[in-house]
């Protein structure tokens, strides 16, 4: 009979020096002044730059950002490093501030750490997302329009496009996992009982 490996055999033993992701990741999150949906609204509509970084797949699936610049992950820092002739007409400006998104929050805190390192010092990301915002106004109402402003920082979308994220919310958690009540002739807010943990290291 095959026995189970151990973890020595399943895991080879890291070089010395390295590190593993989640410490990458816990660095690149101490260097960021990481912004909540409603800090990262009210920071675009300050001037700055909000960039998808979702594949296009994401995007295609879940639906786009409108006012966000979409771009590739993989030529994020060729597109915004202002010395590379392959940069983007609006990374011309090392205190340029570039606000990054993707879809749960942890490819736009290395996204964003990567931009630093270039020296774009106002480089942070977006943490959080519609749960987040929901779980933070427990049994408070809001109407579509209020979710768009405040969840995903845009004023001028079409009011339903909530209700394709909440359809599809609720498609992929199940009939059986109430999370989101709709307030008929309102919008939506928190069901009450809705069993969430705030991840705010997310």
């Amino acid at each position: 009979m095959a026995q189970t490996p151990t973890r020595s055999e399943s895991c080879p033993v890291p070089p010395p020096g390295s590190r593993g992701i989640d410490q990458i990741l816990a660095a690149a999150r101490a260097r960021l002044r990481r912004l909540d949906p409603e800090q990262a609204h009210l920071a675009v509509r300050g001037g700055a730059l909000l960039v998808d970084i979702r594949p296009a797949g994401q995007r295609a699936a879940h639906g786009t950002v409108p006012g966000a610049l979409a771009v590739e992950r993989n030529v994020l820092e060729w597109r915004f490093d202002p010395r590379c002739a392959a940069r983007l007409p609006q990374a011309v400006d090392y205190d340029l501030p570039v606000v990054v998104l993707c879809q749960e929050g942890y490819t736009s805190s290395l996204a964003a750490a990567a931009l630093q390192d270039l020296g774009l010092h106002r480089a942070t990301d977006v943490a959080g997302g519609l749960l987040l915002f929901l779980a933070e106004h427990p049994r408070r109402v809001f109407t579509r329009l209020q979710l768009l402003a405040n969840v995903w920082g845009y004023e001028h979308a079409v009011a339903r496009t909530v209700d394709v994220h909440v359809r599809r919310l609720r498609a992929k958690l199940g009939v059986d996992t109430p999370l989101v009540t709709t307030v008929y002739g309102i919008g939506y807010r928190l069901a009450d009982e809705a069993r969430i943990v705030l991840d705010r290291e997310r």
